[in-house]
C-alpha cells in the first residue's frame, strides 16, 4: 500500500519510488492519472502492468490481486493521491489479501488528515478527551448532515472531516450550529493556493464568500474540541438528578445534551456516584 503526493510532487518517498519501479503489477484508483504520476518520475511501466482497482470494482479487483500475488508477482496499491485505504480505495483489498493469508506492507507518506492536524493545535494530549475522531464525509442530504453535526457536536475530542468544493458551503452552514466552536479549514493542502485557517463555526459562510478562490479545492475540516462547560457544578447536579431516574447511559447522554459537558468525563463520573451509592448503607 503506498501513499503518494496528495498535490506536491516533491512528497514522494524513496521508498516509494523503489517498490513503484520494482512492482511487476501497479493496482491503482485511475491508471491514467497514475501513469502521469510514474512519467513525473521517470518511471516507465507498460499498459498491461497497470490494474484498475477503484471503489466500483474493489472487490473483483482484489481477487485478481491476489492471483497475481499467489503467482509470485509484486503487486503495489496507489489511491489518486495520499495514503490508500482512507475514504479511498483499498481497505477491501487488504482485508481480501490478509484474509487469503498473505502480507500487506505499509508505505507511509502524504496523508490531508495528518497534514492539517500538524499544524492546527487542535488535538488534545492526555486525558479522557485526548487524540481525534476521523468522521470523514458527512451525509449529502441536508436533514442527514444536520443530524450528523447533531451528534458530532456532543464529541469533546477533534473531530476530523473531509469535504469537496462543490459541498463545501453547504457543510459550513450546516457547522453554524456550533456556534464559537473552532473549526479549522485546511484547503487545496500542499498545492499553489494551499489555505489554512481557524474561525469560529458560526463565520465559516461569511469566510468562504470573502473570495471566489475559497470554495475552491479538496478541504480537510477540523472541529476542534469542544470547550468545557462553564461550571461544572452544574452538570454535576443535572447528572445527580437524572440518575435519580433513569439508567446511567441514558442520563449521561442527556446531562451531555443538556450541558454540553464531555461525555466521557460524565459516564466516569455517573459510575463514581452509583459506585459510592451501593455502598452506602
Amino acid at each position: 500500500m503506498v501513499a503518494t503526493p496528495i498535490g506536491n510532487l516533491a512528497d514522494i518517498t524513496l521508498r516509494a519510488l523503489h517498490v513503484l519501479q520494482l512492482a511487476d503489477t501497479l493496482a491503482c484508483e485511475d491508471t491514467r492519472h497514475t501513469q502521469s504520476l510514474l512519467r513525473a518520475y521517470g518511471i516507465d511501466k507498460s499498459g498491461a502492468q497497470l490494474l484498475a482497482l477503484h471503489q466500483h470494482n474493489e472487490q473483483e479487483a482484489a481477487q485478481t490481486v491476489v492471483a497475481r500475488l499467489q503467482a509470485g508477482q509484486r503487486v503495489a496499491f496507489v489511491s489518486d493521491a495520499g495514503t490508500p485505504g482512507i475514504s479511498d480505495p483499498g481497505a477491501r483489498l487488504a482485508f481480501a489479501v490478509r484474509a487469503a493469508g498473505l502480507r500487506v506492507v505499509p508505505l507511509p507518506g502524504a496523508s490531508s488528515i495528518t497534514a492539517a492536524l500538524s499544524v492546527a493545535g487542535a488535538v488534545a494530549s492526555g486525558g479522557a478527551d485526548s487524540g481525534f475522531v476521523f468522521a470523514g464525509f458527512l451525509p449529502v442530504k441536508q436533514a442527514e448532515r444536520a443530524s450528523a453535526v447533531q451528534h458530532l457536536a456532543a464529541e469533546p475530542r477533534c473531530v476530523v472531516l473531509l469535504e469537496a468544493p462543490h459541498r463545501i458551503t453547504e457543510l459550513a452552514q450546516a457547522l453554524a450550529v456550533l456556534g464559537e466552536r473552532p473549526v479549522t479549514l485546511a484547503r487545496e493542502l500542499t498545492k499553489q493556493f494551499e489555505e489554512i485557517t481557524t474561525q469560529p463555526a458560526h463565520s465559516l459562510s461569511a469566510w468562504l464568500d470573502g473570495g471566489a478562490q475559497r470554495a475552491r479545492g479538496e478541504f480537510v475540516v477540523l472541529l476542534h474540541p469542544a470547550p468545557p462547560p462553564e461550571n461544572a457544578s452544574d452538570s454535576l447536579r443535572v447528572l445527580q438528578l437524572l440518575l435519580q431516574e433513569l439508567p446511567l447511559k441514558t442520563a449521561v447522554r442527556l446531562t451531555a445534551d443538556i450541558t454540553g459537558a464531555p461525555r466521557n468525563a460524565l459516564y466516569d463520573t455517573a459510575l463514581a456516584l452509583r459506585q459510592a451509592d451501593s455502598k452506602t448503607p
